[in-house]
């Protein structure tokens, strides 16, 4: 780069640095918006089904029946509201002030005692179907939980024939934010590089300087770079003010290397920065370039990154979808490194999808992007 051409993107880049310091937008964008998002994402969504709140509807005054009793109170994963009749839990249930209900019948004493299988009433609400089946998960367990301690009470200790020593991988304590908070990372740099750079050039447009800059001898590549280079900066001072939101306030572990995340980080904000600035020089109006921006930026993020829904359980055709949208390789490759560490495997084929994607947007960008005022 001859030095004439470094000092005109040296001046272009300080006054789109200008220009971000006395935009209040830009910096509720890249730095407020960032951590409330972390904070609602991290505290107030809650995918941990922990204390679900069942009612309880004891017939039976038997002595079985209370340690059945004992045992759906004790378990972890209950908030037993005990209730006085079936009606009153199916219109608990219907107003949804419980999750589920459990019905130990007026027989269930007496038929164990006389050796037969006594039997126990489980109504889950089906309108939560993953809260349905940690409940049915739970009352199982407590289902076997109250057979041990039956067995251990007559002197007849029953061990079962396989014993099942639980570890988790990669989130021990198997906390849903420790997974969230890095998805929603990803939704954040894209808010970053694709919503703000989707401004520039049709603020250039609407204020009518964009006539002057094209009257300059600067080139293409001058007028792409110095778009990009100040918010490629902010997208990292951002990225890091995350990182320590998320391992320093919120607790969520980080096993990853800085420059394993440097390096994620710089390709992603190319595929965000290249969508934006091509979304900015289509439109040339700085509302249609923002909605285009959250249309095709943040909801794919959201909906199809897989950091909150399962892209094995979409449909096939968006299934496939999923395979240009760059949030789903960040977001992976983000959940690996702050859960698992730097595993190559998944962090070159994440890298190499997100360098190409990169290089289509960036290329298709540099294309659109015209000298002439048509």
């Amino acid at each position: 780069m001859s030095g004439a051409s470094g000092r005109r993107l040296w001046a272009l880049c300080r006054k789109e640095s200008f220009q971000i310091v006395r935009d209040p937008s830009s910096v509720l964008i890249a730095f407020i918006l960032p951590v409330m998002l972390l904070f609602v994402m991290g505290y107030a969504v809650n995918l941990d089904a922990a204390h679900v709140r069942i009612g309880l509807l004891l017939e039976d005054r038997g002595a079985a029946a209370a340690r059945l009793a004992d045992a759906f109170g004790g378990s972890a994963g209950f908030e037993v509201r005990p209730a006085a009749s079936r009606g009153q839990l199916l219109a608990d249930m219907s107003a949804g002030r419980i999750r589920g209900a459990v019905v130990i019948p007026s027989d269930f004493s007496a038929r164990w005692q006389r050796g037969d299988a006594p039997t126990a009433q489980v109504l889950t609400d089906g309108a939560e179907p993953n809260t349905a089946s940690f409940i049915a998960a739970y009352a199982e367990a407590a289902w076997r939980h109250w057979q041990a301690q039956m067995a251990e009470d007559a002197g007849q200790p029953a061990a079962p024939a396989l014993t099942v020593e639980q570890r988790v991988w990669f989130n021990p304590s198997a906390e849903s934010r420790n997974f969230l908070v890095p998805g929603t990372i990803a939704v954040v740099m894209t808010i970053i590089g694709a919503l703000l750079t989707s401004l520039v050039v049709a603020r250039e447009w609407e204020r009518g300087t964009m006539e002057a800059l094209l009257a300059t001898p600067v080139t293409k590549v001058e007028l792409l770079l110095s778009k990009m280079l100040p918010y490629y900066l902010l997208g990292i001072a951002a990225m890091l003010l995350c990182l320590l939101v998320a391992v320093g306030v919120m607790g969520v572990p980080f096993r990853g290397s800085l420059p394993a995340l440097f390096g994620v980080s710089t390709l992603f904000l190319g595929n965000a920065l290249g969508l934006g600035l091509f979304l900015s020089t289509v439109t040339r109006n700085q509302f249609n370039a923002a909605q285009a921006a959250l249309t095709a930026g943040y909801l794919p993020a959201l909906m199809l990154s897989g950091f909150v829904f399962e892209i094995a359980s979409m449909p096939q055709p968006l299934q496939w979808l999923t395979h240009i949208i760059p949030a789903r390789y960040f977001a992976s490759s983000l959940q690996t490194l702050f859960q698992a560490g730097v595993i190559p495997g998944v962090l070159l084929f994440n890298v190499l999808c997100l360098t190409l994607l990169a290089c289509f947007w960036l290329g298709l960008t540099a294309a659109k992007t015209r000298r002439t005022l048509d």
